[in-house]
């Protein structure tokens, strides 16, 4: 029988093809290493080859040059509504970085279960892998998760506008900071990636791991705001950081015309029938340096009215992603 080591040795060079540098061939039944084994067989071209995501260690001391103090966070809970539905599970990492989006270290990792008042719906635990047996009698420690928390200049989650109003429901301490969505943010597809899902982010990073487990979505999620691809001019997390500090608006186009709300999906704009507080309007929210073109867009196109003012609202971290009222 042909051993599994047999194609790293010198029999194996028409495998891997002529090409290969006679110099770098190993010795029948000698053993590659684990590097030179991924050296070949990209070489071939005919492989990708993923590596397993290794959980960053905690700093002893973080390092100076990094003053800013970031928790990236993420959920597991029953449900999608943050009015009815429960958090079963929260991950957060504490890590430090600089103005320029530059991260530093992890400080602080912190991960729990928490049991809530019904039992954990079956495509929950099908989807999560958390049944209810594993989270009897769990609860999640409120002090550990205001550590965290409260010295944090921003909270990072991959869809800010589900974990949020979660966290909102849970605890006040999350409705106090400044919240970063890693999904809306980020201009992925410039950054040539084909999807904004976590898994498909994480695996064209070069890596894999174990999904739909708070603590290990942060920690893939931290890897792939760390890391610049070729030809990006900064991270993930510095475009993150700089979108995090600049203010929206959400534009509210009351009473327009009704034969005219096509235009308006066509422009990017949502339906609100009014009950999470907002005018029963379409409306958009776009970055505050397009609001004067917006409103002459709506002027022109829609109202025909030079002096329409609809209504704006002007948004920071501090408040967007928040949940309906």
């Amino acid at each position: 029988m042909t051993s599994q080591l047999d194609m790293f040795s010198e029999n194996a060079q028409s495998v891997r093809g002529a090409s290969a540098p006679t110099s770098r061939v190993r010795q029948a039944g000698s053993t590659p290493n684990e590097a030179e084994m991924v050296r070949i067989l990209q070489a071939t071209g005919r492989y990708q080859i993923l590596k397993k995501l290794e959980p960053r260690a905690i700093a002893p001391a973080p390092r100076p040059g990094y003053p800013l103090r970031g928790v990236i966070l993420d959920t597991e809970t029953t449900g999608l509504d943050a009015k009815k539905d429960e958090i079963i599970e929260i991950g957060l990492i504490g890590f430090t970085f600089n103005e320029e989006g530059e991260i530093g270290d992890v400080t602080d990792v912190y991960g729990r279960l928490q049991q809530p008042s019904i039992p954990i719906p079956v495509e929950v635990t099908r989807l999560t892998g958390i049944s209810d047996a594993m989270v009897l009698d769990q609860m999640i420690d409120m002090p550990a998760v205001r550590a965290l928390i409260e010295p944090a200049d921003l909270i990072i989650a991959h869809n800010a506008g589900f974990d949020r109003p979660f966290c909102e429901a849970f605890s006040s301490v999350f409705a106090r900071k400044a919240w970063a969505c890693s999904n809306s943010e980020i201009d992925w597809s410039a950054r040539g990636y084909e999807g904004t899902k976590l898994g498909y982010l994480i695996n064209q990073s070069g890596y894999f791991h174990v999904g739909h487990r708070a603590v290990d979505d942060c920690f893939a999620l931290l890897e792939v705001l760390a890391l610049t691809r070729s030809g990006a001019e900064q991270s993930p997390f510095a475009e993150l950081y700089q979108a995090s500090q600049r203010s929206r608006v959400r534009i509210f186009a009351e009473n327009s015309p009704f034969d005219l709300k096509d235009r308006l999906k066509e422009r990017g704009y949502r339906w609100s029938d009014g009950s999470d507080g907002r005018p029963k309007s379409w409306w958009i929210e776009i970055a505050e340096e397009l609001l004067e073109d917006e409103l002459r867009f709506l002027r022109t196109e829609i109202y025909r009215w030079q002096d329409a003012d609809p209504p704006v609202q002007r948004l920071t971290a501090l408040d967007r992603f928040k949940g309906r009222r």
